[in-house]
């Protein structure tokens, strides 16, 4: 049997961000994080895109266009989208997984879904930084472990 697992493998490459606006005191807390994770890592600068992006809706079509440039080994999408009181929040969540996976298939590149998608603020300020750890850094590790195996397959 052989078994690839990249957990610990430290590599760096070019990677995107995009970062939507809305419910920016989560999604810039999730941006810092996912920075802090990249330079422990020993990214460099001129190695971070950082596209931010109206809302959550948006990141799928900047994911793109990031994409297609092929100046890319991995893209990171982050957001936070909270329920309301309306089903809202269900097309939001739909559009934005399925436009973040349907890129990283049909392109051909690690797409990591770091949006929030959660019941109140507090539950998204918990996912980045609070007691639920934070799902920005997460995201920059689960896309070097990513690279990392695509590299290999």
């Amino acid at each position: 049997m052989r078994r690839f697992n990249f957990k610990d493998k430290k590599i760096t490459f070019p990677i995107g961000i995009v970062v939507s606006r809305f419910n920016e005191e989560v999604t810039g807390k999730l941006l810092a994080g996912a920075h802090q994770r990249l330079q422990e890592l020993g990214f460099d600068e001129g190695q971070i895109t950082v596209v931010d992006v109206p809302g959550a809706v948006e990141i799928p079509i900047a994911l793109q266009r990031l994409a297609e440039s092929k100046e890319f080994d991995a893209l990171i999408a982050l957001g936070a989208v909270i329920r309301g009181e309306t089903s809202h929040y269900d097309y939001v969540c739909n559009l934005v997984s399925l436009g973040c996976q349907q890129i990283g298939l049909s392109l051909k590149i690690p797409v990591i879904f770091g949006v929030l998608t959660t019941d109140n603020e507090e539950q998204a300020l918990d996912r980045c930084g609070g007691k639920h750890g934070h799902k920005g850094k997460d995201a920059v590790d689960a896309a070097c472990e990513m690279v990392a195996l695509l590299q290999t397959l």
